[in-house]
């Protein structure tokens, strides 16, 4: 029996997770999880699940839930920063499943890795801001680090028959999101709801507008570089509207591994919780009669900017990645509240990097550092604007 950490049980890594482990019941128990303002479905989860922790974000969300939970229950409501590390540092855990979204995720994980965790990340903001230091920490305390994102599952299942100094480079693809084939004209007018319509898969505000921006692929560049030790020359981005090729690596003798599959965030999920081994599931199968045609392209790099933007913060390297995630984050949260523009994020985030100086990264405090300094730049930039 397998025991796991949760940390974002609400969410939609979160709750696919708990998918997976009701699947396979007899294989994984959830020993903590965590959330924030779903408190209703905390209750459910705690209920089904019976973890041993559950942390609450906000207290005063905490205190609801306690109320709200039969009078037996055994679970320890557990709030704030502290709670949610506790429940990356459980010592029943061995598996942390980072599920959380946004910079919110970096302490846990970091946490949960000194411990020698073995860590199933689907927390991006991570290895974007961290990278290399947090790389350099998982090998110190022998913490594997597994990823769960669909793109990045893709490329370490296409490593394991193979030799990894035989990578010529690495193929990203992505769908393209809602907004594929449209031209800057069209993006001055969109709105939350149009950005939120993506065509294969059901994720989170956040991750949903990044992937309409092509900032999620850019982020995923940004990681592949660092799970993997590759220099973004060597990596390309292809659109691929099905969403049936998830990511692949040509070799140096020109021949190209990929891995396929429709689009479910629960077969990268249950890889990671069971690798090395693969199990069987209930979950529906590929049919590539059915799908009958498979197309690409190249990405639009000067109508979505952002994609650039990430492969510019690898080549500056330090601090740089950090301060794009943290500005793109924040733009993100405008954009959603209606206070900026779709085509702004873009805009505001190229701006705050050309405003940086990059710095070395030795610390989660320097990581830390790079945030504030961004809140501060994006919000002299909208009080210029206003």
């Amino acid at each position: 029996m397998k025991n796991i950490s949760i940390l974002g049980s609400t969410g939609s890594i979160g709750t696919q997770t708990l998918e997976v482990a009701r699947e396979h019941s007899d294989k994984i128990a959830v020993a903590a999880i965590s959330g924030n303002n779903n408190i209703a479905l905390l209750k459910e989860q705690i209920i089904e699940f019976k973890p041993d922790i559950c942390c609450v974000m906000n207290e005063n969300n905490a205190l609801k839930l306690k109320m709200m939970l039969p009078y037996h229950t055994k679970t320890e409501i557990v709030t704030g920063m502290e709670g949610l590390i506790a429940a990356a540092e459980y010592d029943k855990s061995e598996i942390i499943v980072t599920a959380v979204s946004g910079m919110i995720g970096l302490k846990p994980t970091a946490a949960a890795i000194n411990k020698g965790k073995t860590i199933a990340l689907a927390n991006k903001e991570t290895l974007v801001t961290g990278g290399q230091y947090i790389m350099d920490l998982s090998k110190k305390h022998n913490a594997a680090i597994l990823p769960v994102d669909s793109e990045h599952s893709a490329i370490f299942q296409c490593l394991m028959a193979n030799e990894k100094q035989a990578v010529h480079k690495i193929i990203l693809t992505a769908s393209g999101g809602p907004f594929r084939g449209k031209n800057e004209e069209y993006l001055k007018n969109v709105t939350e709801e149009d950005a939120l319509k993506h065509p294969n898969w059901s994720m989170g505000k956040k991750i949903t507008i990044d992937s309409a921006t092509l900032m999620n692929k850019g982020l995923e560049v940004i990681e592949a570089k660092f799970l993997f030790n590759i220099e973004p020359e060597r990596i390309e981005v292809v659109i691929h509207p099905q969403s049936i090729i998830h990511s692949g690596i040509e070799f140096n003798d020109h021949s190209t591994i990929a891995q396929l599959g429709l689009p479910d965030m629960r077969v990268p999920i249950q890889f990671a919780l069971f690798y090395p081994h693969r199990m069987e599931n209930s979950y529906k199968s590929l049919s590539l009669s059915d799908i009958g045609t498979l197309t690409f392209e190249k990405p639009d790099l000067q109508t979505f900017k952002c994609l650039s933007l990430a492969f510019d913060a690898l080549k500056s390297g330090g601090t740089m990645p950090a301060v794009l995630n943290a500005s793109n984050e924040l733009c993100v949260k405008l954009f959603l509240d209606k206070k900026i523009s779709f085509l702004d994020i873009g805009n505001i985030n190229e701006r705050v990097m050309l405003s940086h100086t990059p710095s070395k990264i030795d610390s989660i405090e320097a990581i830390l550092e790079a945030e504030k300094w961004t809140k501060h730049k994006i919000n002299e930039i909208l009080r210029t604007a206003s």
